[in-house]
């Protein structure tokens, strides 16, 4: 089966000492395609190094978890990073009302200038958008940030939220990406949205090392566990993993544009 992991942080930590060997192990496993997201400057300039170092890619962006301490000099930093054409996207950016680490007014801030990047840059911004439970504040927020400034091209990172939401973002032109997310209680919306997004808009991804599906380890996250949540899709949508794959690895080569080798 041909793989994608469309989120994975290997530049964190977490892989300090074996990021090579977890990036063999998922290559063995079918894994042809990872996307390192940067989260704030530090993380975005190690993505595109090891873009390089790694032969996997990048994005640069500021989270909103760290929103409230980005300074103008950190984003002049992610936009020169995203100038780069080793760079496929910009983030992971969007709203995180869940946690609330950073001010809501300085997180919708921080988003704007972001999908305002992607836009001029023609690079799909990624992002991450979660509300406290029950609320769905956060995702009503995103759709009407991405709306206000001409709906530029964006992935939904692992999804949550109502069936709803989906479709408006759906409408929009946005893709979703899956992720060991959907096997938690409260998120079973999952598995409805997963059987409704158009084919060429879907992705999957293991957000490693963080939501490790059923079946991966607990202690850490890594790409080749992609292929769990890979198969609850296929299982999800009634085709074969194969069929799937074929059309995983597609849509990841025409939403990321990456440059040729």
């Amino acid at each position: 089966m041909r793989l994608i992991d469309s989120h994975a942080h290997l530049q964190v930590e977490a892989f300090e000492h074996d990021r090579a060997s977890v990036l063999a192990a998922a290559r063995g496993a079918g894994v042809e395609r990872v996307l390192l997201p940067g989260y704030d400057v530090e993380s975005s300039r190690a993505a595109l190094e090891m873009s390089i170092s790694l032969r996997v890619d990048a994005s640069a962006g500021i989270h909103p978890h760290v929103a409230t301490r980005a300074s103008d000099a950190d984003w002049a930093a992610i936009e020169t990073l995203v100038s780069d054409p080793r760079v496929v996207a910009v983030g992971e950016t969007g709203l995180d009302y869940d946690r609330g680490f950073s001010p809501r007014d300085v997180q919708l801030a921080n988003l704007e200038r972001h999908l305002v990047l992607g836009g001029r840059v023609g690079k799909p911004v990624i992002l991450h958008c979660r509300s406290k439970p029950g609320k769905r504040d956060a995702q009503d927020d995103l759709l009407r940030a991405i709306e206000d400034v001409g709906r530029p091209a964006a992935v939904l990172h692992s999804f949550s939220g109502p069936v709803d939401y989906a479709e408006r973002a759906l409408e929009m032109g946005l893709a979703i990406s899956f992720s060991g997310l959907v096997f938690r209680s409260g998120e079973e919306a999952s598995a409805d949205v997963a059987r409704s997004v158009p084919s060429d808009r879907l992705l999957v991804e293991t957000d490693s090392p963080y939501l490790s599906p059923p079946g991966a380890s607990r202690r850490r996250n890594e790409p080749r566990w992609v292929e769990l949540t890979a198969n609850w899709l296929a299982e999800q949508r009634q085709i074969s993993p194969e069929a799937l794959g074929e059309r995983l690895v597609s849509n990841y080569d025409a939403i990321f544009s990456r440059p040729r080798a």
